[in-house]
């Protein structure tokens, strides 16, 4: 299998093309982040060139962080603001030739609420689709986000149909559909058709998957007809480098 290192938790203590070096010299196929704004995207870029990884995605901008923001893209009355933020990350994505954008939908509930960010992720869609960028959107567990707008993968898989754009994908987070719905690999076999990543870490501490209550040979297994890397999304918990025991047993 292949793997890519999700800077946005591994080796976050280094600045990004750090990171990036840090991600080859383990031995990782390719990368991604969430936020990488505030480095510039020529570094970033170069340090892709020097290591031959791709950078397959990053996230639209969470908002006020300071005031408990996680995306804006499904907040009504902020539309202007959300869809700066789609075009923030799409140039930023096309100048460092990262694949996708995960649209972060925010915390926020009901009809006004999906209406708003159905018309956002359209209007993503739109402006992605003519530079062959995927959208993402993903659902994150009512634990670590409660009243997180997006939910369940049903809930996307809506979504998803009634946007009706090609370059719309469904982000299948193993650690978010685990505490949430359970049932890994049968969720993946059921909307394998609709998904653009995945990503993984251990339930329920968010960790390396070495450990936890999924089992990640059998999870692994399940996913072998895969054919891009797989996203490590985990929390390290100190020393990224000390965590990856996992990586040589698992990748090709």
């Amino acid at each position: 299998m292949k793997f890519s290192a999700n800077l946005g938790f591994l080796w976050n203590d280094r600045p990004l093309p750090d990171a990036i070096y840090a991600a080859s010299a383990a031995g990782f196929d390719a990368v991604e982040c969430h936020w990488p704004y505030a480095t510039p995207a020529q570094e970033v870029k170069a340090a892709l060139v020097a290591t031959g990884l791709t950078m397959l995605g990053l996230n639209t901008d969470r908002g006020d962080v300071g005031a408990g923001e996680n995306g804006l893209c499904a907040l009504m009355g902020r539309s202007s603001q959300a869809r700066a933020s789609i075009t923030q990350a799409i140039e930023y994505a096309l100048r460092i030739e990262a694949g996708s954008v995960h649209v972060m939908a925010g915390f926020a509930h009901g009809p006004l609420a999906h209406e708003t960010f159905v018309s956002n992720l359209r209007f993503a869609c739109s402006s992605a689709e003519t530079h062959g960028l995927t959208i993402l959107i993903e659902p994150l567990n009512r634990h670590d986000a409660p009243g997180y707008f997006l939910q369940t993968t049903d809930q996307a898989r809506a979504i998803i149909a009634e946007v009706d754009k090609p370059n719309l994908k469904l982000m299948f987070d193993c650690y978010h559909v685990g505490r949430t719905e359970g049932d890994i690999t049968t969720r993946y076999a059921d909307l394998r058709d609709i998904i653009g990543h995945i990503q993984f870490a251990s339930v329920p501490d968010r960790g390396a998957p070495d450990h936890g209550e999924l089992n990640y040979d059998h999870i692994f297994a399940a996913l072998a007809d895969w054919p891009a890397p797989l996203g490590a999304e985990y929390k390290p918990g100190g020393d990224t480098d000390a965590t990856l025991g996992w990586l040589a047993r698992y990748r090709d």
